[in-house]
């Protein structure tokens, strides 16, 4: 047998388990009968079980009626899904734009975002090969994976502050001042809505700061657009930034947009990247390196889940359904909100004022590592380190026991 300290593997180091997944895990090897799982960002309706959304479902039983089959798809996949997807996102100036896009299925936003980062670094090593990588700068806090996502492709990453610790609130200042201060060429991540932890989105007049400092210190906006449609309810409404980076400042930027969240099609893995280009000739080449890129890594991209978006987003009927789940999914996940934040209030002397400032699925509680270690180990109650809470994951069934336990917690730790 080989020797173990001759093996290639001896470097490997133990990595860390991913901190969301570790702590799922530790949730369903909870035997309590009263643990809750705040963690993981997934929809679940109020009784805590998943909800395959009745558009998803229909597009399904469409599909299993007509025959399914198990083909290769092309390498870019799916072209009714790109072309609607693209529609989607960028709505009515959609004709006007199509054929500078570049677009491309792939495996959920993560992958997108991959492909993303692949495709900036090839263009950039092909135009200048001893240059250094641009850099990526990243919120704080922001979603674990874009700094590994970044970095694992030989992007320098840096953080800049994104929210005030201590007014709860988007830290537009500090924004602004990194963007100012960026080199040209740099990379920035943008959450196109309900930023993931903190839920504190940009008004549309920031954006117009935020859209201008861009285009002036001629950065390259990327936006991490997972949430599109599952934020407010309303998709034109979540997709407003994008749509006024393309459309009215004509900057050139990569939209990652996936269906996991929107559609409930977690497992699934459908995503489809969007570069926006200057020009037709452009968008084709471009779109030609997302296709040899694609190739190499995962040949082509799966087929039943995208197959299932296709069919929701080309069916008049069924695309109405999926923008009433929509409006369902986000009317609960605010509803919850609501309650939570008048729970905090019965049950504890804080000021909560920021958790209804926020959207989106995610609430950012700004409670300290200790309160969230005694939570989980006295209370059950599962959260992310930094107090990241998914509001999906309360109902009227244990969002009340959430806000006590919290309430007594603080007040333990106050005495």
């Amino acid at each position: 047998m080989t020797d173990p300290s001759a093996s290639v593997f001896a470097s490997a180091p133990r990595i860390p388990a991913d901190a969301i997944f570790a702590l799922t895990a530790e949730y369903l090897a909870d035997p309590s009968p009263n643990k809750v799982n705040l963690g993981q960002g997934t929809y679940r309706d109020n009784n805590g079980q998943p909800w395959v959304l009745p558009s998803v479902r229909k597009a399904r039983q469409f599909l299993e009626e007509k025959g399914l089959l198990h083909e290769y798809l092309p390498i870019l996949g799916l072209k009714g899904l790109r072309d609607k997807t693209a529609q989607l996102v960028f709505g009515e100036g959609y004709a006007g734009i199509a054929s500078k896009l570049a677009t491309s299925q792939s495996i959920s936003g993560t992958g997108s975002l991959h492909l993303a980062g692949s495709l900036l670094k090839y263009c950039h090593t092909k135009a200048s090969s001893s240059s250094p990588l641009p850099t990526v700068y990243i919120p704080t806090p922001t979603w674990s994976n874009h700094h590994l996502l970044f970095s694992t492709l030989g992007f320098p990453c840096s953080s800049f502050p994104y929210c005030n610790a201590a007014t709860k609130s988007l830290d537009i200042d500090s924004y602004l001042s990194t963007l100012r201060s960026a080199p040209r060429g740099s990379i920035i991540i943008l959450h196109a809505c309900a930023h993931n932890p903190t839920g504190l989105d940009p008004s549309q007049a920031q954006w117009k700061e935020i859209g201008a400092v861009i285009k002036e210190r001629g950065l390259f906006p990327l936006f991490d657009a997972a949430y599109l449609g599952f934020n407010s309810g309303d998709y034109d409404r979540d997709a407003w930034a994008v749509r006024y980076f393309v459309e009215e400042l004509k900057v050139e930027c990569t939209v990652s947009a996936s269906f996991a969240k929107n559609m409930g099609l977690y497992g699934e893995r459908v995503g489809v990247l969007i570069v926006a280009t200057p020009s037709e000739d452009i968008a084709l080449n471009t779109q030609s390196v997302l296709e040899s890129l694609q190739r190499s890594e995962i040949s082509n991209p799966p087929a039943f889940g995208a197959k299932i978006a296709e069919t929701v987003l080309g069916d008049e009927e069924l695309r109405g359904l999926w923008f009433e789940d929509l409006k369902t999914m986000s009317g609960r996940i605010q509803q919850m909100r609501r309650v939570l934040f008048e729970g905090l209030g019965k049950y504890s002397t804080g000021n909560w004022d920021h958790l209804i400032q926020q959207s989106g699925m995610f609430g950012f509680l700004g409670l300290s590592p200790e309160v969230v270690r005694t939570l989980k180990e006295e209370y059950h109650i599962y959260m992310a380190e930094n107090s990241r809470v998914s509001i999906a994951g309360l109902n009227t069934g244990n969002v009340e026991y959430v806000a006590r336990s919290i309430g007594e917690v603080l007040a333990r730790e106050q005495n």
